[in-house]
């Protein structure tokens, strides 16, 4: 156990031991809804401090929350491994079911938020890298200055964890640039990207003609991340040329656009990009683009296909979409 303080979390975060009714042997305590955010939060990182920092709690409260929980039923959540914590098998079972029962109360807030008109509520939201840094925040602030009752809150990762976010119901919604297939989810386009190849002005080739893949392969390259849709969209252009992926000259992978982009500015090799992250650095002449033509994407609209959508969301995706927002729709789909 962590600590080993049993009771329950009052909305005050503090422990309250359960007052016994007449002809119980024992106090029985209730699991709150803020046990199982605090439960996640720690199970999510691992780490008792980090989750007590990231939820503004002492760390004593946190302990004393997973030690209720663990205590009021008996089983060990986590062990101790060293310094750090894991969660048990135990503990990772129960991690899906909080983490369900925690989707369905937000789901329940939205459904009074609808009722309040849009006047106050807020989203979750995740995006992948370049559609949370230069897609997304245009789209947040037409939509805050529009409803600034509702607030807005944006996790970033690559399309696979954006994906994973949504079908956990850790968020409400997803923005991705990458194609996703899974049944759980409703998928929809909402706007469109260009990828396209650059490197540095001083690395550019004197002569702009097509790259051909003998000249693909003799250059030096810099990755994203695998799991990355940037990467996912280059490698099929490059299969779909005879190339294998595997066969370029691949000196760097990093994990972000704004990683890839320094590199390749500093001369390290060409990479793919999409054309909003490298906008401002072509118009000053840091970068230069080549003649590789890649196909348009998408970005995509993720939200799970068994939640109550929101009236918010509604409206989100309908300002995404460039639309008017449909007509409420109040049932729960099929």
């Amino acid at each position: 156990m962590i600590g080993a303080i049993p009771g329950q979390l009052t909305p005050g975060n503090t422990l309250m031991t359960a007052q016994s009714h007449p002809g119980e042997a024992h106090n029985r305590v209730s699991l709150t809804l803020e046990q199982l955010r605090i439960f996640v939060a720690v199970a999510e990182r691992e780490h008792v401090t980090q989750a007590a920092a990231a939820l503004n709690l002492t760390q004593s409260a946190v302990s004393a929350a997973v030690s209720a929980i663990e205590a009021r039923h008996g089983v060990k959540l986590f062990d101790r491994v060293g310094r750090r914590i894991e969660l048990t098998e135990a503990g990772s079972t129960f991690l899906t079911e909080a983490r369900a029962v925690l989707a369905r109360a937000a789901a329940a807030e939205a459904v009074l938020s609808d009722l309040a008109g849009l006047k106050r509520g807020a989203l979750n939201l995740a995006a992948s890298q370049t559609v949370a840094g230069y897609w997304m925040p245009p789209l947040m602030a037409r939509y805050r200055v529009t409803y600034p009752g509702i607030a807005l809150a944006l996790t970033i990762g690559n399309t696979e964890s954006v994906a994973a976010m949504v079908r956990e119901g850790e968020v409400d919604l997803g923005f991705v640039e990458g194609e996703v297939t899974d049944a759980a989810l409703d998928i929809r386009a909402v706007a469109d990207d260009q990828l396209i190849v650059v490197t540095a002005a001083a690395n550019a080739p004197q002569r702009r003609t097509a790259l051909r893949a003998a000249d693909v392969k003799t250059m030096r390259w810099v990755f994203r991340e695998r799991g990355s849709a940037t990467r996912s969209i280059f490698e099929a252009a490059l299969i779909g040329i005879g190339l294998d992926p595997a066969s370029l000259d691949i000196v760097l992978e990093l994990p972000s656009n704004e990683a890839v982009r320094a590199a390749v500015e500093h001369g390290a090799g060409a990479a793919a990009l999409s054309r909003l992250a490298v906008a401002d650095a072509l118009a000053s002449g840091t970068l230069v683009a080549l003649n590789f033509p890649l196909p348009k994407r998408q970005f995509y609209a993720l939200r799970h296909r068994e939640r109550w959508v929101s009236q918010a969301e509604r409206e989100l995706l309908a300002m995404a979409a460039g639309k008017p927002s449909p007509a409420p729709r109040r049932n729960r789909p099929a």
